[in-house]
């Protein structure tokens, strides 16, 4: 008896033979899938992985040095001071009257602009996923932090609550 799985479609429950995904009446869905899958793949694959530590992450020294930060033991001890400090609430959020729990540690001037301050607690901000995405977009703009930008020189905001109004729009 040859193997089956159940169709993929939701809420179908048609048995497939392997190595089809779809049932009869949903197998459009199917190339759909394997592209999808091997888009999957090839976002995983080592010689994908190698371009870019090479090319993104690791691009020249001063990345490099600061993706090893990332991954030191002081980092691991300063992001847990932080957040047992900031009680795993967002302070960007906390500084506009909202209560927001948090697991990612930022800094607030970033290292590529400071790189001096990267090691200093009072740099360094609980926040959550929303306000960290839109920092980050207003760092890129406003410090020229990023790939393929250039840093620029301008006046240095390290108050939470300047920043936190300055990235409501972002």
């Amino acid at each position: 008896m040859p193997k089956v799985r159940r169709c993929r479609y939701r809420g179908c429950h048609a048995l497939v033979p392997m190595p089809d995904h779809y049932c009869t009446q949903h197998y459009e869905h199917e190339a759909e899938y394997l592209a999808n899958r091997q888009r999957w793949a090839r976002s995983r694959d080592k010689n994908y992985q190698r371009k870019y530590n090479s090319v993104t992450r690791n691009r020249n020294a001063d990345k490099s040095s600061q993706y090893n930060f990332y991954r030191s033991r002081q980092w691991v001890g300063l992001r847990k001071n932080v957040l047992e400090r900031d009680y795993y609430l967002c302070q960007y959020c906390k500084a506009l009257g909202k209560v927001t729990s948090a697991k990612t540690v930022d800094h607030i001037v970033p290292i590529e602009y400071a790189p001096n301050l990267k090691a200093e607690l009072s740099n360094l901000a609980t926040t959550c996923s929303k306000c960290h995405n839109a920092k980050t977009a207003w760092e890129r703009e406003y410090y020229g932090t990023g790939k393929d930008n250039q840093l620029k020189s301008v006046v240095k905001i390290d108050n939470i609550k300047e920043v936190a109004s300055l990235i409501i729009g972002y």
